[in-house]
């Protein structure tokens, strides 16, 4: 039995379908009689997965295989030509299926909710809320005739200044990687009735827009598999998805997509056995590619048609069974993940979206909001505050400059075309005020004097400030967009009550910080944003949510602050492409190990804000923490965490290892965490357990002499608190 069929049966959830494919025929009166249609022995849905794709590629002659190595091929069973490629019909009883790219909503479909950014929903440090924002996604992606996302995104933020940094988990490898694993089980587990199969990306390495396809990321061995792979494999154990996209770039000279570490690492050592799927226009190569693991060219046939895999067998490039493991691989994955047994609706909607599912992207933007400042208990905003001044091009939907709401709902892109309407702060607040007898002026900062101005006038001033980011480019500054900066420092002159509302993709430096007496980063906040806001702002829910990444002072401050780092150089040591050449940039991993939170604390540099702070409306005290000895590999810790002030809250308690120093490991690294609500006065016990044997390797490290995780002898240090550092608690144990 394989592992999809594995993760199903444990969690009980039972394969059915509505309809056989094409047959009409609802599958429970098939199963009851012990049949299938006529002539297709792989819709039995009481074999395996394992069992099907097999049966399937026996009846298959050799072009229809190649059709599963195709994107287009495989999911138009009845077409035959595909951007001038010809293929045979396909066997029946194949499933259409539909990509569509997701990591916040499902990009390309009207009706749908858009969700906060993926960065936003790290900041919430919640697994259930992961699952439930999957599951959700997935329901709307089915009923909108989709049925594989292209999600979700994976990253180590090695540098704050990646484009494409909001799409991702944050920049440490337990959190991503159970925040990703949580949402593939959403998607793929959500909705039985209804599945939808996740695809996730980018493997590997994949840290910089700029030059993304003619970059090589320079990276030893160790740091690969235990930095850059390691929320992969935490994602695979812990989520099975059905498969992961090869990124653009190149990996010590050798493109993601042909490199190979897909068959030595990510199928190997890492036990994924899904399909490798390509970046879209990220193939170079027929036989190499197939031969070093890739099993499916996204999009169009270029590199997997017919003729250049025949041209390839001719040439003793690929084999009969190589071919065969990947078309096996592609059909095992959409079988086990339900896509030969459920048809996606004949109609897809247009309509989507439900409340319920706006409540849960209300949901994200809430839990993932962080308070980073809140001198003299200026928020919540309450009654005693008679005038609010909004400030700001964000916080309406009528855009000023081409910016509003819209602009920053999801990726840092122009959203408008996908978020038209969001619930505008301006509207949520000022509904949220009158019932509190609070009157609200408006100033959309485009001239900072008028906008100081309409701040002096007010008793608190709340000010947006906006950054945008997306795909193909890096930003080049911290800075805010917008002279956003400037409009803070002229609101914050003018008002001593200054609240400072962040929508970023990434961190920023805050030149205005000692200056306001609140701020909030509030990422891409998604559709519902207003409302979320508003209710942050207000008191009427906590602030829960805490940093996924680390905000430096200056980017003098971060780990990638040389040239050969980042953006990379050429062979001349220039970071200009010498004219008229090809020549593929050199991006040095040379920091190592030493990424996000670690590199801070191994250089001895303070942030502005370390990975895993935020405040909250009421104080928590950490006390009592227990070492127990090992067992077995295991280590439990448990403290208690009691609520110290005056309303309820909720923590999220971290725990920190640090290994011996023999191992080379920098610092500390992150190995627990849980969120849990108090009332004032209340405490509770957290009990967290470090196992040697889980797939983040908690204890172990990479050992380049062994080529094998390894766990070395001596003391680890335990440490638990609030942040990375504030860790009041601190014990120890011994490996012997």
């Amino acid at each position: 039995m394989n592992r999809f069929t594995r993760s199903r049966t444990t969690l009980g959830v039972v394969v059915t379908a509505l309809l056989v494919a094409g047959s009409g025929t609802p599958v429970e009166a098939v199963e009851a009689a012990g049949k299938y249609p006529a002539g297709c022995p792989w819709m039995d849905a009481h074999k395996t997965a394992d069992q099907r794709a097999k049966l399937l590629l026996q009846h298959a002659t050799l072009d229809q295989k190649l059709r599963w190595l195709d994107e287009q091929a495989a999911n138009s069973p009845a077409q035959t030509s595909f951007s001038g490629v010809t293929y045979p019909v396909q066997v029946p009883c194949t499933p259409t299926v539909v990509y569509t790219d997701g990591p916040d909503y499902v990009r390309g479909s009207a009706g749908v909710t858009v969700f906060p950014a993926q960065l936003a929903l790290a900041a919430s440090w919640d697994d259930k809320l992961a699952y439930t924002k999957g599951k959700t996604q997935a329901d709307e992606a089915f009923r909108s005739g989709k049925n594989v996302i292209l999600a979700p995104g994976i990253s180590s933020s090695r540098t704050p200044l990646a484009g494409r940094t909001p799409e991702y988990l944050g920049e440490d490898s337990l959190l991503s990687g159970n925040l990703a694993a949580a949402g593939i089980n959403g998607l793929q587990l959500g909705n039985k009735n209804a599945p939808v199969m996740a695809v996730v990306k980018h493997y590997v390495a994949n840290e910089q827009e700029l030059d993304r396809q003619t970059s090589s990321s320079v990276i030893d061995g160790r740091t690969l598999r235990e930095v850059y792979n390691q929320p992969f494999a935490i994602a695979v154990a812990k989520g099975a998805p059905g498969g992961i996209m090869c990124s653009y770039n190149q990996i010590n000279g050798a493109y993601a997509c042909e490199n190979p570490i897909l068959n030595n690492l990510l199928k190997g050592d890492t036990g994924f056995d899904g399909y490798v799927t390509s970046d879209f226009g990220a193939v170079h190569s027929t036989g190499p590619s197939l031969t070093n693991g890739l099993d499916q060219e996204l999009n169009r046939p270029r590199f997997y048609t017919p003729a250049t895999i025949a041209a390839a067998l001719d040439a003793g490039q690929v084999s009969a069974a190589q071919i065969d493991g990947a078309a096996f691989r592609v059909v095992r994955a959409y079988i086990a993940a339900g896509l030969f047994d459920h048809p996606l609706p004949a109609t897809p909607s247009t309509s989507a979206s439900t409340p319920q599912n706006k409540a849960v992207a209300q949901s994200v933007a809430e839990q993932g909001s962080v308070l980073l400042k809140n001198d003299g208990a200026t928020l919540p905003l309450s009654g005693k505050s008679k005038t609010v001044a909004v400030i700001g091009q964000t916080a309406s939907n009528t855009p000023t400059n081409g910016v509003s709401a819209g602009t920053i709902c999801a990726e840092g892109r122009d959203n408008s075309a996908a978020c038209p309407n969001p619930v505008a702060p301006l509207d949520a607040i000022t509904a949220r005020a009158a019932t509190a007898g609070t009157t609200v002026t408006y100033n959309n900062g485009a001239d900072p004097a008028a906008a100081a101005a309409t701040a002096a006038s007010a008793d608190v001033a709340v000010v947006f400030g906006y950054a945008k980011q997306g795909e193909f480019a890096d930003r080049t500054t911290l800075a805010l967009d917008g002279n956003g900066d400037a409009l803070i420092a002229a609101v914050a002159a003018a008002n001593p009550n200054t609240v400072v509302v962040l929508e970023t993709g990434t961190a920023t430096t805050m030149p205005w910080l000692a200056n306001v007496k609140s701020v909030v980063e509030a990422w891409y906040p998604g559709d519902q944003q207003g409302t979320a806001l508003a209710r942050l702002l207000y008191g009427d829910t906590d602030f829960s949510g805490r940093l996924p990444m680390t905000f430096p002072k200056s980017l003098a401050d971060i780990p990638t602050n040389t040239p050969a780092q980042y953006p990379g150089t050429f062979s001349d040591g220039s970071t200009t492409r010498p004219a008229g050449t090809s020549e593929i940039r050199q991006v040095k991993y040379t920091e190592g190990l030493k990424v996000g939170y670690k590199w801070y604390d191994a250089q001895g540099i303070e942030p502005l804000y370390p990975f895993g702070y935020g405040l909250s409306y009421t104080s928590f005290g950490y006390q009592n923490v227990r070492v127990a000895p090992p067992v077995k590999g295991t280590v439990s810790v448990s403290f208690d965490v009691r609520n110290t002030g005056s309303r309820a809250g909720t923590a999220t308690p971290q725990l920190y290892l640090t290994l011996p120093a023999a191992t080379g490991e920098p610092g500390k690294r992150l190995v627990g965490y849980a969120k849990v609500s108090l009332k004032p006065g209340q405490s509770t016990r957290v009990r967290l357990t470090i196992d040697a044997a889980s797939p983040d390797h908690p204890l172990g490290f990479y050992n380049t002499a062994t080529h094998a995780w390894d766990v070395a002898p001596g003391t680890y240090g335990v440490q638990a608190g609030a942040s990375s550092r504030d860790l009041p608690l601190s014990g120890s144990f011994t490996v012997s």
